[in-house]
């Protein structure tokens, strides 16, 4: 149970760090990408406007784009762009490629087909900035040279990357260096509870067995007395509460069954079932099971048994008169399933998987008549997540309950 919840705290502090780092570096990058491509755009406006008002352009006549904000005071000599004129016939007129040397013709109008075709106002291309203006007659696309500032941005992004997968590497070493030492009062406490429940075992043992003697002497002389036949039963009941807990906080250790075997679930379902289905004819109850024959699993047998046991009893013991008590084991997806059914009136039914906490009741008045303990399910959960499977209670109508276990 320790090493589990020392797990989980792994998991939880490196999973919000992690999901700190990844806001702060995604953060960064959409900042730096919103800020260049807007800087990026309004230089690419203002080259639109000279280029419409202005079709041949001299290197002379150079757009004054130094005070554009962002451009800087080298704008006008660092800029490179092109402009494409395409006409509703679909010819295409190179213009304005006085200012880039690196484009040809050809090129030039094959970007400007891909770019039309895509329909887009605006967009990036390749190492362009492209703008769209759509006119009378013809449309005009230009296409600015970003290619330092994609540089520059795609730097910054594998930068963060690695700072961000660096620290969160270190953190990681750090929250496992240190989660032993995070989790240790929660061990102690542990560690008091179960020497508690094993000195108080102990100690309620002793007395427990001496009434039960002086009882069981008081009954050969009053044969049928209620009294004693009603203290006996409480006897037993506290008889079986002590063995409980003392099985339960044993469960709570990390390895509570080391002894495992690859066995047949399908047998020893059939065998812990057998007298269940006796007891349930015996008070009137109707049962059915349907057990695969081909179900096997790795784990404790005697652990899997009492982990049915438990179930079959619950459903007997909380099952109204003549109701229907049923028991399936099968194949689902590799993995074993264990489905116990029983009829019975729910009223809360909002809280069901709540059924699997230590003494909880879903209806105390019912529960105290049938003389249950209420760790019975704490058992049957701590069993199966011993052996790593999940458990869950399901009553899709409030009359019946279905325990379901997957292993």
């Amino acid at each position: 149970m320790l090493g589990k919840m020392q797990r989980r705290f792994i998991l939880v502090a490196a999973a919000a760090f992690g999901l700190v780092m990844l806001l702060l570096v995604a953060g960064i990058n959409i900042v730096n990408y919103i800020q260049v491509t807007s800087s990026q755009d309004e230089i690419a406006d203002r080259l639109m406007q000279y280029e419409l008002h202005a079709p041949i352009l001299a290197e002379k006549d150079f757009p004054p784009i130094d005070s554009i904000p962002g451009a800087g005071p080298e704008a006008a000599h660092t800029t490179r762009f092109f402009a494409v004129h395409c006409k509703d016939n679909g010819e295409m007129m190179i213009l304005s490629k006085d200012f880039i040397s690196t484009v040809d013709d050809q090129t030039a109008r094959e970007y400007a087909q891909e770019i039309l075709q895509k329909g887009k106002q605006r967009g990036y291309y390749q190492e362009f900035r492209y703008l769209v203006s759509k006119g009378e007659g013809e449309d005009v696309i230009l296409f600015l040279n970003v290619l330092h500032p994609l540089q520059s941005m795609r730097l910054l992004l594998a930068v963060s990357s690695v700072i961000g997968v660096v620290s969160f590497l270190v953190v990681l070493a750090l929250v496992i260096l240190f989660s032993k030492r995070a989790i240790r009062p929660y061990a102690q406490n542990i560690a008091r509870q179960k020497q508690f429940i094993t000195n108080a075992s102990h100690e309620l043992k002793t007395p427990i067995t001496s009434i039960a003697t002086s009882v069981d002497i008081l009954a050969m002389e009053y044969e049928e007395n209620e009294w004693i036949v009603s203290i006996q039963k409480q006897i037993q009941k506290m008889t079986r509460l002590v063995g409980d807990l003392v099985a339960l906080s044993r469960l709570d250790e990390d390895m509570p069954f080391p002894e495992r075997e690859q066995f047949s679930l399908s047998e020893a379902a059939w065998e812990i079932a057998e007298p269940f289905a006796a007891l349930a004819e015996a008070k009137k109850k109707e049962y059915s099971q349907e057990i695969a024959e081909d179900v096997s699993l790795y784990g404790n047998r005697d652990a899997i048994q009492k982990l049915i046991s438990i179930l079959l009893e619950n459903a007997v013991k909380y099952s109204p008169e003549n109701g229907k008590i049923s028991l399936r084991v099968f194949k689902k997806k590799n993995k074993a399933v264990v489905e116990v059914y029983n009829t019975c009136h729910l009223e809360n039914t909002g809280e069901l998987n709540r059924i699997f906490e230590r003494f909880y009741r879903l209806e105390e008045s019912h529960s105290a008549a049938t003389g249950g303990t209420g760790i019975g399910l704490s058992m049957a959960q701590a069993i199966v997540e011993a052996h790593g499977g999940k458990i869950e209670a399901v009553s899709p109508d409030g009359e019946s309950l279905k325990i379901v276990v997957v292993l």
